[in-house]
């Protein structure tokens, strides 16, 4: 029957099936008619109704394993040609941007870790040296917050960083978990060595031009990037000096990027080092967070390479060190009111330095300067044109005598000058 030989897998039961029952009704009616007319109509009926089936086993068996075929030759032509266009990305952004490099290949550069910089909160920096670049900075991220795929794309956005006090990114590491970051080498260290020990100064103009740079390079970061660059850990050991000693910002482990329109950040984002953080990163009541976070944390650098100098000099006695910030904050308003002469006691570029810095750390962000206003307060040579902004909260009172006794003292020390 025509149902068995369409269920049986035969193909010749097949055919049988489809062209054998119309001829058998050919027969049929050729035996029954007499007409040669009505024989003629009942073989075109029958040859029409086999082409009607002949489309239909062809669009069945051929047209259609044809259309998925084509389908599917479209699909990898088209993956294909996006995958040549992203090999051709990488291979562009190899060429403009940091190299990558193996595991392998930065034990080799470190000779396997040989020689310790530091130690930070997100790893220890080795000294490294590459043939024809010579000696670089290796960081060794011990615990990487990124997945692979966001640890490049965020190195590949720090690499477009170019700026004479920007710290430059060389390369880096992705080998499954672990991460590198490649600087450039920096011989003078950081800057908190020049600062703080007794045994190293640096002349007021050179600290003048450090305090600068450090503007500068803070201010680009905020506005002079495709990518708004909040740093969040501002601070003197944070900020490395070349063998000219111009001053380069660096370590970039607690930097956020943010679309230059965006402001405010998430207080997820917030991070920071006790003494530099400012107060809106503590609690919101003060205010959102914004890159005026990074003005406060720069605005205690800038007392820290006043009050460095200063302390310094105080420490001829073995007495407890009042807190420099309210002492010269007293004393110049002092100043201002005439009660004590312009020429006594406190060098020029230190009053620069102090009255630019208050202004950073004012408790609302939106009473803090930009870091562009910085710069053109930085780059004025007459602080008497600077206006002294209203008192910071130091948390202490009544120290215009202990200025008193200290201001008297010389400003003068055997310093690096500008030409060194």
């Amino acid at each position: 029957t025509f149902k068995g030989q369409m269920s049986s897998r035969s193909i010749q039961n097949w055919t049988s099936a489809i062209i054998g029952t119309e001829l058998q009704f050919l027969g049929c009616v050729i035996d029954y008619y007499s007409s040669v007319a009505q024989v003629w109509v009942t073989l075109v009926l029958v040859l029409a109704i086999e082409i009607v089936k002949c489309i239909i086993v062809l669009c069945r068996f051929i047209l259609a394993p044809l259309t998925v075929l084509t389908f599917l030759g479209y699909k990898y032509r088209k993956t294909r040609i996006s995958i040549d266009t992203v090999e051709k990305f990488l291979q562009m952004q190899q060429a403009l941007g940091p190299k990558r490099y193996a595991y392998t290949e930065i034990t080799a550069i470190t000779g396997h870790f040989r020689e310790k910089l530091g130690q930070g909160g997100y790893g220890s920096v080795y000294k490294g040296f590459l043939p024809g670049d010579g000696h670089v900075a290796i960081k060794m991220l011990s615990n990487s917050m990124c997945n692979g795929e966001e640890f490049i794309s965020e190195v590949s956005t720090i690499s477009r960083i170019h700026h004479v006090n920007v710290v430059r990114l060389v390369g880096f590491c992705s080998e499954e978990l672990r991460r590198a970051l490649v600087y450039e080498y920096m011989p003078c260290g950081s800057l908190d060595k020049y600062i703080f020990l007794p045994e190293k100064s640096l002349s007021w103009d050179k600290l003048n031009e450090i305090a600068l740079g450090i503007a500068r390079g803070i201010d680009y970061l905020h506005h002079g990037c495709d990518m708004q660059i909040m740093h969040f850990d501002i601070k003197p050991h944070n900020i490395l000096l070349d063998s000219n000693f111009i001053p380069k910002v660096a370590d970039f482990g607690l930097a956020k990027l943010y679309p230059r329109d965006d402001s405010l950040v998430p207080v997820s984002a917030a991070r920071g080092t006790i003494g530099y953080i400012a107060p809106e990163m503590i609690s919101r009541s003060f205010g959102a967070i914004s890159c005026k976070a990074d003005v406060y944390s720069f605005g205690m650098l800038l007392l820290d390479i006043a009050g460095g100098r200063r302390n310094r000099e105080q420490h001829t006695s073995n007495s407890a060190h009042p807190y420099y910030p309210a002492l010269v904050y007293d004393w110049i308003t002092r100043q201002e009111a005439s009660k004590i002469p312009d020429d006594v006691g406190i060098h020029w570029v230190e009053r620069k330095l102090c009255i630019v810095g208050f202004w950073c750390i004012q408790m609302k962000p939106a009473e803090r300067p930009s870091m562009g206003e910085v710069v053109e307060m930085l780059e004025s040579d007459d602080p008497d044109n600077l206006q002294v902004p209203p008192r910071p909260f130091f948390g202490v009172d009544g120290h215009i005598s202990e200025m008193d006794s200290c201001c008297h003292s010389s400003s003068k020390s055997s310093a690096i000058s500008e030409d060194d």
